[in-house]
């Protein structure tokens, strides 16, 4: 026999119809999103990929930036549509003063899916006293002549953020011997000649990582080793490109370094007939000197 219909329990049944097919959609919905997610965090994860990309863009970003200090902060922030990490960027100031640290701030560093960055931070129109320095290299803006006075208007106490233009490009050997004549230390090496622009620089502190058992220019070359053709786009955004970091990397001369002296040493150096020129970015007192 046929049931008589019964409004009450069909409405019922539509109702939980309705909320299995819901419920069973929903439940495909959050298997596709997760699936999304972690598939997207395994592809992006594979193999040493996190850190390849601090590796390659943040190093990318100190050589773009010459004039300030660029620290790894936290790594790595993963989402669907790419990765990305973060840095504490502050500008290269003389060391010893009280403030020298306060003014970092956190930039973000961001690649896509595919591992391609759009909009890297910093960039044009951020240049600091230090960047002018560098630009100056090559120029012959800032002869030793006018430094000298410069200089010589200075406190003997102060300790100096310069950059240091020998008079001829140094190979390895010779700019090893020129520190260790003259007791200075090289911050940032300067291994490209490129006037009025920023040039190509090096330092052992790469994102704060700290020195390693390479010098300078074994750590540039290994670097520059480890880059591939389809880094080239990346590189582009930060206003690099491959022809010429290999080109530095090869050569390894070093056009001009930055060092930290007081004023005092500076007086000595600039006189150095293997100088050009000393060029001054930054001076402050050293509270810690007694």
């Amino acid at each position: 026999m046929i049931p008589e219909f019964d409004p009450k329990r069909t409405r019922r049944a539509v109702r939980l119809g309705i909320l299995r097919t819901a419920a069973v959609v929903l439940a495909v919905l959050l298997v596709v999103s997760l699936a999304a997610v972690f598939g997207s965090r395994l592809i992006q994860e594979r193999g040493d990929r996190e850190r390849r990309m601090v590796d390659v863009l943040g190093t990318a970003l100190q050589l773009a930036n010459p004039g300030y200090v660029i620290q790894e902060r936290e790594c790595c922030d993963i989402s669907l549509t790419g990765m990305s990490f973060t840095v504490d960027v502050r500008p290269e100031r003389a060391m010893g003063g009280f403030f020298a640290g306060a003014d970092a701030q956190a930039l973000r560093v961001e690649q896509d899916f595919f591992g391609r960055v759009q909009a890297p931070p910093l960039g044009h129109a951020t240049e600091t006293s230090l960047t002018y320095g560098l630009y100056n290299v090559g120029t012959g803006n800032q002869p030793k002549e006018d430094m000298r006075k410069v200089i010589t208007r200075l406190p003997e106490g102060l300790t100096a953020l310069a950059v240091v233009e020998p008079a001829r490009p140094l190979n390895a050997k010779d700019l090893a011997a020129f520190l260790t004549r003259t007791g200075l230390n090289a911050e940032r090496i300067v291994y490209e000649n490129r006037p009025r622009s920023t040039p190509i620089t090096w330092s052992m502190y790469q994102l704060g990582e700290g020195p390693g058992e390479e010098d300078d220019l074994a750590g540039f070359r290994r670097w520059v080793g480890s880059l591939r053709d389809h880094d080239e786009h990346n590189l582009r955004q930060f206003g690099l490109d491959l022809p010429r970091l290999r080109k530095s990397a090869a050569d390894g001369l070093a056009y001009a370094f930055v060092t930290n002296a007081t004023v005092g040493g500076l007086r000595k150096i600039i006189d150095d007939p293997e100088v050009r020129t000393v060029r001054v970015a930054d001076v402050t007192y050293d509270l810690q000197r007694p």
